[in-house]
């Protein structure tokens, strides 16, 4: 039986090219189709049916027809608008980032059922004014468990001894995870971990979202969490991410507005 040449599938936008001068080629996560460049034809001109519907941020249904180099967009609808999501900058380059990580670590055409469910919800807890670094780190542990990459946070990774309490640690991702004090390894590629980061490691690897949502944590704690997982993906990914150095410079300035603002009574808190 020959393959229908249109079809319809559920899709996010992960990411854009404009194409001449009235065309756009979209990166597109599907559930059941994968990952998959798609031509949207004339969306560029003020006249053009697909308007603004082809955004990101948003859960959309897509009718494609099969195409030599790219599929094609027929129609679009919007099913799920993450509106809320658009109006925090900060959580809005949040949402690039990890569309990135999946665009990074998926190839064309290949099944991405579960990287599809964890960014979609990842949107939705973006939309529902979860902190962004929180989704941030729930969704790259997840993204390595997918990849079948977790960091080891409970033994050595060197010995395979449990790691106790009482002792010091050291972050190595070119290893996968975490050296006890007893472990030479490599003279690169590793930092000291602090016991409450390694706390924390372990919770996002075992308590569902919204436990690691209302987690009380240290400033100081959660920067080192951070820096901790982005290491260990860059290692993987073999790369940082680009849209980093623009999630990091949305929150320095927002940053800088919150301190201002607790100094300044006439400076007013700009939105996130």
């Amino acid at each position: 039986m020959p393959v229908p040449r249109r079809y319809v599938t559920d899709a996010i936008v992960l990411s854009r090219f404009d194409l001449g001068e009235a065309d756009r080629v979209l990166t597109l996560i599907t559930p059941g189709h994968g990952k998959l460049k798609a031509i949207a034809k004339g969306i560029r001109r003020p006249a053009s049916r697909l308007g603004g519907s082809l955004e990101p941020f948003a859960e959309l249904t897509v009718a494609l027809a099969h195409g030599r180099t790219f599929d094609v967009v027929t129609e679009v609808r919007v099913s799920h608008a993450w509106l809320r999501l658009r109006d925090s900058l900060e959580s809005a380059a949040t949402a690039w980032y990890l569309a990135e990580l999946a665009d990074r670590t998926l190839e064309e055409r290949h099944p991405a059922d579960d990287v599809y469910a964890l960014l979609r919800r990842s949107y939705e807890l973006l939309d529902a004014e979860m902190a962004p670094g929180r989704v941030a780190r729930w969704f790259e542990m997840r993204l390595a468990d997918e990849l079948g990459v977790r960091p080891e946070v409970d033994r050595c990774v060197e010995c395979d001894r449990v790691l106790e309490p009482h002792e010091s640690f050291r972050w190595v991702p070119p290893l996968g995870g975490v050296l006890c004090e007893r472990c030479p390894g490599p003279a690169a590629g590793r930092a000291p971990l602090t016991l409450d980061a390694l706390k924390v490691l372990k919770a996002y690897q075992r308590l569902d979202v919204e436990a690691i949502a209302a987690l009380r944590l240290a400033d100081l704690v959660e920067r080192e969490v951070e820096a901790a997982l982005r290491e260990f993906l860059r290692v993987v990914l073999e790369r940082d991410a680009r849209s980093l150095a623009f999630l990091d410079e949305v929150r320095a300035f927002h940053g800088a507005v919150v301190r201002a603002a607790a100094t300044d009574p006439l400076v007013v808190p700009a939105s996130s």
